[in-house]
Parts: C-alpha cells; sequence; structure tokens
C-alpha cells in the first residue's frame, strides 16, 4: 500500500530536507524512525518539496509504499515515537498507488515571517527574518505583482538550482503586517532553489525605499542572478505545503498554522 505523512518541523538544526552523508537532514530522521517503527530495513521516502538547511515546514507531505499495515493514528504516534522533539508527523492517509507526493501537487505554497525592529530577534530568533529600517507595503505590494504569471524567473534562481526550467508560474503573493511582523505569502505551481529568499531580498530593497518599485520589472527581465538582490535569511521562511486534488482527501493546514503569526 503507499501512505502518505504530513509532517511539520523545525528546519534550524538540519541541513534542509533531503538526505546527505551528514545524516543532518529531517528525510534522514523520518526515514531512520519509519524503519525503527516498522522494523524493516531500507524505508524511503519521497517529498512534495525539498526545503533549505534553516527553512521550516508546517504541511509537508511525503508518501512511501509498505506491506505493513497500520491504522492512521498508528502511524502518526509510533513514527513520532522515534522522531526527535522538533520534526513530528501530524496527518497519516492512505493513498492510491496513482499518488504522488511532489508529481500530484497542483501547486505548493510558502510563507516568510519577517520582524521589523531596531533590535533583532530574541525569542524567536530562527523562526523570523529580521528587517531593521520601516518598509512600505504599498511599494512592495506593487513590486510584487510584477512577478504574478508564468515568467522565467532566472534572476531569482540558485547558481545550484537543479530545476529542468527556470520558468515558472506565480499564482499569488499576498503581504501583510500584524504588529511589529510582516507576513508574505507565495503560491506558484512550483519554485527554483532559493527563488523565495532571493525575491524576499528584492522586496526589501523596495520596501526600504533602496529600489523603486519598478526596479523588479527589470530584475524579472534581466534574467540574471546578478541582477537582483543578495539572498536573503532562511530562518523566517516556511513550507506551508502542497497542495492537491480533493479527491485525494489529505489535510492542507496543521495546528501550526494557528501559530504562525
Amino acid at each position: 500500500m503507499r501512505i502518505a505523512l504530513g509532517l511539520s518541523y523545525h528546519g534550524g538544526r538540519y541541513d534542509g530536507w533531503q538526505s546527505q552523508p551528514s545524516g543532518r537532514t529531517v528525510q534522514d530522521h523520518l526515514e531512520a524512525a519509519l524503519t525503527r517503527f516498522l522494523s524493516v530495513p531500507g524505508v524511503s521516502t519521497l517529498c512534495a518539496g525539498r526545503t533549505d538547511a534553516g527553512v521550516h515546514g508546517l504541511n509537508q507531505v511525503v508518501h512511501f509504499d509498505t506491506a505493513v499495515s497500520r491504522p492512521e493514528n498508528a502511524w502518526v504516534r509510533g513514527t513520532n515515537s522515534f522522531l526527535p522533539p522538533d520534526i513530528a508527523v501530524q496527518w497519516a492517509r492512505e493513498v492510491p498507488g496513482s499518488f504522488h507526493a511532489r508529481a500530484s501537487a497542483r501547486s505548493r505554497r510558502y510563507a516568510y515571517v519577517l520582524l521589523e525592529s531596531p533590535v533583532r530577534p530574541s525569542v524567536d530568533s530562527g523562526q523570523v527574518g529580521w528587517v531593521f529600517r520601516p518598509l512600505a507595503i504599498e511599494p512592495m505590494q506593487v513590486a510584487a505583482q510584477a512577478l504574478i504569471g508564468e515568467h522565467d524567473f532566472s534572476s531569482f534562481r540558485a547558481a545550484q538550482c537543479q530545476a529542468h526550467t527556470p520558468v515558472k508560474q506565480m499564482l499569488s503573493i499576498d503581504i501583510t503586517r500584524r504588529g511589529a511582523y510582516w507576513r508574505f505569502e507565495f503560491r506558484a505551481n512550483a519554485f527554483l532553489h532559493h527563488m523565495i529568499r532571493n525575491i524576499m531580498g528584492c522586496l526589501l530593497y523596495v520596501g526600504t525605499g533602496a529600489r523603486p518599485a519598478g526596479w523588479m520589472t527589470e530584475v524579472l527581465a534581466a534574467r540574471s542572478r546578478d541582477a537582483a538582490a543578495p539572498t536573503f535569511s532562511p530562518d523566517g521562511l516556511y513550507f506551508l505545503g502542497p497542495v492537491y486534488d480533493s479527491g485525494f482527501g489529505l489535510p492542507e493546514r496543521t495546528p501550526a498554522f494557528d501559530w504562525l503569526p
């Protein structure tokens, strides 16, 4: 049978999602926990979206195939008993063999949480990005609109990106503020490596007045990483998860959504 799991994790202690020789990745810990829970070797998972070092996940979705049958709540509690406290399975579902955590996703969602303050973060260190200059929302909203639609996002692509094409479809970018905290929410069919962090760097250039709103159009048209701002911190970046056809019956939210500013 094929099982889908929804995970949340704090990415601060890990070298990203994807398995590495260091063993310090979320995937390494999850597969080790599943191996211990199932008492079978070589459990292999595939995720909806790979996250970088320091990036958090609120509803990362993975799937794997197994001959072992367990109730859904047993998959959750049993696997969590072997996971570190900053990684937790939130839900489990049996899915049809046609389901694929990555290929079945219709879109993906990320949020970037940013603290605007003269003083750096403390209790939320590692959980939010930080800017000490005041931000103006209107220019950032204008700049963000230049990115909506299908474009070549090469200007926001990391050199080590392995995507087959830089052309992606940005479906929406929403910018809101609550007190000292800003939330930038992105939805696209897919994202390039470092794409959101590079966009964030440009939005903050605009928001602080270092560049005009129209500069974002120039950066996009340049199709060159050299045209954009430096890559921004991973600390405030959260993978909200993929969106699937409703027929799969998979949750799109976890309790952590209500905690996120």
